[in-house]
């Protein structure tokens, strides 16, 4: 179902934030320290990863040792298989060059150790928790028409009558040694909220792969997160909702509602559109970190601008039945656009998973807010394994590794300064935040604090204060795409309290003041549709 992108559906971004805070309720863990989430990691993550490559295709076997070398996993890890390199491929395919390989692989070296289940053998004890998947490993298993010895309908139609799967979500399951591969299995792992090293299922692996149109892409993902993790994730989050009153589709719209709120407490000044459309192509979305949105088949909005670039490190999920059906095409779909644009990490969708089998993104964020790798945060919020999804990135990548170590900070680094003043916004109040931000927008001069007040502001129900930070947030801005960003929200919050003429005024100024910049078009747009002439109505009583 696509989505028509026009100011007009553009028109309730920044506007619902309020509503759609109250709106949040899925139960998210409460935060602990970094410390303790992270306890156990560092090393051991290494010593239990396992690099998978194709033999088949050399750059596969390079970006292999490229990888492990980043992340000083031992050489005796990489694993080579002989597979096709297509993308897609038969279970017979998969069983023969894929699993049954890295079974004895994984028995040869010690890694499993196999006990007798009920029927038939399972993990018991492993050394090994995560598989990063490099480009050239399949992505995606066909579906299998054929009986296939030991298989049998799992759960109800039409869940049950899928076997075709994502060969990362297959691999998962690699230790339980089942035959079933219709349906959909449960992931004892979903809602987890602790190491998979301590969470007591040595039969599964968490499974990521290394995957982008080109080679060259794989190794800049490989490079942004080391680098991500070292200096730390800072950004804007942006959040496209839909506001839909569709039973079926408000689980979707209950994610995205949830992450931005937990966006805005853990620091981001954050940016939600809840109108039915996209973000609009001359949208000035800058200085983007984390992105999450639905629901277009293909890549649109600014990520359609070959000027557009995410923040290094930067997160991207876009809710889509098939958003990963490939990763080749830089322009098809959304994984493979999104990582192209400059995202470390993404997941996705390589058949139809339907909405409640998909990764609950709000419980996806979190987790990565509380320090799990992306394996671990990635799988925490997938309920369903042996399916459809793909996660595309370092499976070791923690984007916010550093986020409470204080040495980590630069000197004037706008960014920790507004996450300072959110906290304290959050945790003592409201007021208290605001002098905070204020006081630190007018030390370093940054516009940046002050959007983000704007931001905060509107979530907190006070639309006249947020048209006052918004108005400052633009003075201060250097970069006329930033300007008219904060003048966006700004023409937005008066219109939206009927203030229709002075938001005509100042959406006609800011166009003058700008009248080169792309965004110009989009402040265009919305001044046209708010002087357009009501509809002429027709009287049926002559």
């Amino acid at each position: 179902m696509r989505r028509i992108l026009s100011a007009v559906s553009f028109q309730n971004c920044v506007i619902a934030l309020c509503m759609a805070a109250r709106l949040a309720h899925a139960q998210i863990f409460d935060e602990t320290t970094l410390k303790e989430r992270v306890a156990g990691s560092g090393n051991s993550d290494t010593d239990a990863t396992v690099v998978v490559y194709n033999e088949s295709d050399r750059d596969s076997r390079e970006l292999a040792i490229i990888y492990a070398s980043k992340r000083n996993i031992a050489r005796d890890h990489l694993v080579g298989l002989q597979c096709p390199t297509t993308e897609e491929i038969t279970r017979a395919e998969y069983d023969s060059t894929i699993a049954e390989p890295l079974r004895r692989a994984f028995q040869k070296k010690g890694w499993w150790a196999l006990g007798l289940g009920s029927q038939e053998p399972r993990v018991e004890r492993s050394s090994i928790h995560f598989v990063a998947l490099m480009r050239g490993i399949p992505l995606k298993i066909k579906q299998q028409f054929e009986p296939y010895t030991g298989d049998k309908p799992h759960g109800s139609p039409p869940i049950s009558t899928h076997n075709e799967a994502a060969v990362d979500s297959e691999l998962s399951v690699l230790g339980a040694c089942t035959q079933q591969i219709s349906g959909a299995l449960e992931n004892p792992y979903y809602r987890g909220f602790s190491p998979i090293a301590g969470a007591g299922i040595p039969w599964m692996l968490l499974v990521c792969r290394l995957d982008a149109p080109t080679s060259d892409t794989v190794q800049r993902v490989i490079n942004d997160s080391l680098v991500a993790e070292q200096e730390g994730l800072r950004g804007f989050a942006y959040i496209d909702a839909r506001n839909t009153s569709v039973a079926g589709l408000k689980l979707g719209d209950g994610w995205l509602y949830n992450a931005a709120v937990t966006a805005r407490k853990k620091g981001l000044p954050t940016i939600l559109d809840n109108g039915e459309g996209l973000f609009p192509v001359m949208y000035p979305m800058r200085h983007a970190a984390v992105y999450f949105g639905w629901y277009n088949q293909d890549v649109a909005g600014p990520f359609q601008r070959p000027d557009f670039r995410f923040q290094r490190g930067a997160i991207a999920v876009h809710i889509h039945s098939f958003s990963a059906l490939t990763l080749r095409d830089p322009k098809r779909f959304w994984c493979a656009p999104l990582i192209e644009a400059g995202a470390a990490a993404t997941l996705g969708n390589v058949y139809e998973p339907y909405l409640g089998l998909t990764p609950a993104v709000d419980i996806f964020y979190d987790r990565l807010r509380a320090g799990f790798t992306f394996a671990e945060s990635a799988y925490m919020s997938q309920h369903f394994i042996s399916w459809m999804t793909t996660f595309v990135g370092d499976p070791l990548y923690r984007p916010f590794k550093r986020e409470n170590d204080l040495s980590a900070r630069k000197p004037n680094d706008e960014w920790a300064a507004y996450a300072e003043g959110a906290r304290i916004w959050f945790n003592e109040s409201p007021a208290a935040g605001q002098v905070a931000l204020e006081t630190a927008a007018k030390k370093a001069k940054s516009g940046i604090i002050m959007e983000g007040l704007g931001l905060l502001q509107i979530a907190g129900g006070d639309s006249n204060a947020s048209i006052a930070s918004f108005a400052q947030a633009a003075k201060l801005y250097s970069n006329p795409e930033d300007a008219a960003r904060a003048s966006i929200h700004a023409v937005l919050q008066l219109k939206a309290l009927n203030h229709t003429g002075e938001a005509i005024a100042l959406a006609r100024k800011q166009i003058a003041a700008f009248p080169k910049t792309p965004a110009v078009e989009l402040l265009k747009a919305i001044e046209a549709e708010m002087v357009l002439p009501p509809p002429k109505t027709v009287d049926t009583a002559k």
